[in-house]
C-alpha cells in the first residue's frame, strides 16, 4: 500500500487500495533522447504555440533484430538505432523526395510507411553506411496484409466511404473497424486475432490463431471503465502476448488511460505497462512498440526533445480487473465553466450540413499554379527547420491536388479561399511560430471547425468554450461535434469506428501533412492528451443518434 501512496492521492489512491494492486506505476526509463535539429542525434520538432499542436516524430517501431526505427518526418528521414547501445550514432535512412509519411511499420525485414496509403521502401547503399537512401520497391501487387493491419492498429487506414453516411446508422457500423486482425509477430510469425466483446463495454475476448489455422490462445481483458481501442500488438520471442488497450471512463472529468497488457504463453495475464500519456506531449501517430525480447518502448515528444522511454511493468493478480492509471490527472479545463457564451452570426445548422462542409474542405480538388505555389527556395519558418509551404504541395506545380491547405491564422469558406487563389495568394502557411501572413490562403485547425460550424468569424481553440459546451462523456459525441484542446488543436468529430476509435476531420500540419483531411485516432489516447468532447451550442441535435458500435463478432 505504501507503493500506491507514493504515486497516487485521492480517488486514485482509493482505487489502488480497493483493487489491491500488487505494485504501483513503475517509472519509465529513458532509453534515448534526441534534441531539436537535423544532426545525427537530433530530430525535427516544431514547438507548439497558441492554437497549434507540438509536432515531432510521428512513429516508432521495433525491428526483428531489436533495433528501433523512428520516423523523423520534419527532416524527411527515418533514424535506425540500437536501444541497447544508447551512445552509438543512429543510421539515417533518407526518405524519397515528395514522400511525407505519417506512420511507420517494419514487417518481415521491409520498411513500410503511410502517406495516405501504405508504401513499401527498400534501402540503397552499403548496409553499414551512416546514411542510406530509401526508394519505393519495384514489386507489383498490394502491400502485405500483415503490414496493412499493423498500420490500422493506430488508425492509419484508407477511408473511402462518404463522410455524410455517418448519419445513416445502418452504415455507420460497417466502417473501417475490423473483427479480425492479421499481424506478423516476432515470436510466432503471421497470426490472426479475432475480437469478441463480452460483459458489455468493459471486457473483450481475443482469439489468437495461426494464419489460416486454428486458435492456439484465448486472451481475456477487462477494465474498470469502458474499453476504447484494443489491438494485439505483438508476440515476443518467448511467446508472450502484448495487447494495446484503452480505458475510457463515462465521466469526462475522470482520467482516460492507455496501457499494454502482457500475457504468458499459456494466455494468463501477468500485468500491464501503463503508458505515460500526458497533455504536454506531442500527438504522435504510433507512440508504442514492442521489441522481440518483450521490451515496451514509448515515444514522447515534448518541448525541446523527443525521448524513447522503456515503460515499466506493473504486475496484476490472475483474473483481476485492470485498473488503468495515467500519471497525470484529467486536465481541468475551467474555461468551459467560466467563459460567458458568445454571440456568433450563423446560418441554421444541422449535423448533415456540418459534415458536408467539412468533407468539402477535405475532398476538394484543385490545380496548383506557379503563382499559388510560390518561389523556390521558399521562406524558412522561425524556430525550426521547416518552410512555409505545406508538405503535400511540394513539387506539385501544375498538378491537381486534394484538400484545402493548412494556413496559420487564416480563415474563410471555400468560395473565399478559391477567390484568394484566383487573386494570386499563396497556398497555405505552416509557420506556426511566426505571425500570420496576409499573402496566403487556407484554414488552420480552429478556422476549419469554425467554417464547418457555419460561423462568420474565426473562433480559436481558446475561444471555442464560449460557443460550445463540454459533453459529460466522450461516448456522447455525435457527428459534427468536436474534440478540442484549448490552446493547441481542435478536430471535427465524424464517428466512432467499430473498433472504438474516433474518426475526425482536421486541418493539421502533422497528421494531415499540411491540409484538411480525415484521420482515425484511438479515442482514449486523445482524452489522455487533454482533448475534450464539445458540442457547438448552435448545432441542431435533431438527427438520429449514432450509437457507439460494438466490435463485430
Amino acid at each position: 500500500m505504501r507503493a500506491c501512496a507514493r504515486f497516487f492521492t485521492g480517488a486514485l489512491f482509493l482505487a489502488c487500495s480497493q483493487f489491491g494492486l500488487s505494485a504501483a506505476l513503475a517509472d519509465p526509463e529513458l532509453t534515448r533522447s534526441f534534441g531539436t535539429g537535423d544532426s545525427a542525434t537530433g530530430v525535427g520538432i516544431a514547438q507548439g504555440g497558441e492554437d497549434s499542436e507540438l509536432e515531432g516524430p510521428q512513429a516508432i517501431y521495433a525491428g526483428d533484430a531489436g533495433e528501433l526505427y523512428l520516423l523523423d518526418q520534419l527532416n524527411s528521414r527515418i533514424l535506425r538505432f540500437d536501444p541497447r547501445a544508447p551512445g552509438a550514432p543512429p543510421q539515417t535512412l533518407t526518405l524519397p523526395e515528395g514522400l511525407s509519411p505519417t506512420d511507420l511499420v517494419v514487417s518481415n525485414g521491409a520498411i513500410h510507411v503511410w502517406d495516405g496509403r501504405p508504401i513499401t521502401l527498400e534501402a540503397t547503399g552499403p548496409e553499414a553506411a551512416p546514411t542510406r537512401g530509401l526508394t519505393p520497391t519495384r514489386a507489383s501487387g498490394p502491400v502485405d496484409e500483415t503490414a496493412v493491419d499493423a498500420f490500422a492498429q493506430m488508425g492509419s487506414v484508407e477511408l473511402t466511404d462518404d463522410v455524410v453516411s455517418t448519419l445513416d446508422t445502418t452504415r455507420a457500423v460497417q466502417h473501417a473497424g475490423r473483427a479480425r486482425q492479421t499481424i506478423r509477430t516476432h515470436g510466432r510469425g503471421p497470426v490472426t486475432a479475432t475480437f469478441v466483446d463480452t460483459d458489455g463495454d468493459s471486457a473483450v475476448r481475443i482469439l489468437v490463431g495461426a494464419r489460416g489455422g486454428s486458435t492456439f490462445a484465448t486472451l481475456q481483458l477487462k477494465v474498470q471503465a469502458k474499453l476504447g481501442a484494443v489491438e494485439l500488438l505483438q508476440i515476443d520471442s518467448q511467446g508472450r502476448f502484448f495487447v494495446f488497450a484503452e480505458s475510457v471512463p463515462n465521466d469526462v472529468g475522470e482520467t482516460a488511460a492507455a496501457f499494454v497488457a502482457r500475457y504468458r504463453p499459456d494466455a494468463t495475464l501477468e500485468g500491464v505497462y501503463d503508458l505515460p500519456l500526458t497533455s504536454n506531449i506531442g500527438l504522435a501517430r504510433r507512440f508504442v512498440t514492442v521489441s522481440p525480447d518483450g521490451d515496451v518502448f514509448f515515444l514522447r515528444t515534448k518541448k525541446g526533445s523527443s525521448d524513447i522511454l522503456g515503460v515499466g511493468f506493473r504486475r496484476i493478480k490472475k483474473g483481476q480487473t485492470i485498473v488503468a492509471f495515467n500519471t497525470e490527472p484529467a486536465p481541468q479545463l475551467s474555461g468551459f465553466g467560466s467563459v460567458r457564451p458568445a454571440n456568433a452570426l450563423v446560418r441554421p445548422l444541422t449535423r448533415r450540413q456540418v459534415l458536408e462542409t467539412g468533407a468539402a474542405f477535405a475532398n476538394v480538388k484543385w490545380r496548383v499554379t506557379s503563382t499559388i505555389y510560390g518561389s523556390d527556395p521558399d521562406t524558412q519558418c522561425s524556430g525550426f527547420s521547416r518552410i512555409r509551404r505545406p508538405g503535400y504541395l511540394r513539387g506539385k506545380v501544375n498538378q491537381e491536388v486534394t484538400g484545402i491547405p493548412y494556413c496559420w491564422g487564416c480563415f474563410g469558406n471555400l468560395h473565399k479561399i478559391g477567390e484568394s487563389f484566383r487573386r494570386g495568394l499563396l497556398a497555405g502557411n505552416v509557420c506556426t511560430r511566426n505571425k500570420p501572413r496576409r499573402d496566403v490562403a487556407g484554414v488552420d485547425c480552429s478556422a476549419f471547425v469554425s467554417a464547418a460550424w457555419g460561423l462568420s468569424s474565426h473562433f480559436t481553440t481558446m475561444a471555442i468554450p464560449a460557443i460550445a459546451r463540454q459533453l459529460p462523456s466522450a461516448w456522447d459525441l455525435l457527428p459534427g461535434d468536436a474534440l478540442n484542446k484549448p490552446g493547441s488543436h481542435v478536430m471535427l468529430f465524424v464517428r466512432f469506428t467499430p473498433d472504438k476509435k474516433a474518426e475526425v476531420l482536421e486541418s493539421s500540419t502533422g497528421g494531415c501533412n499540411g491540409k484538411v483531411c480525415r484521420n482515425v485516432y484511438p479515442i482514449g489516447s486523445l482524452l489522455a492528451r487533454g482533448y475534450r468532447p464539445v458540442r457547438y451550442r448552435g448545432l441542431a441535435n435533431s438527427t438520429a443518434e449514432v450509437a457507439v458500435p460494438s466490435r463485430p463478432h
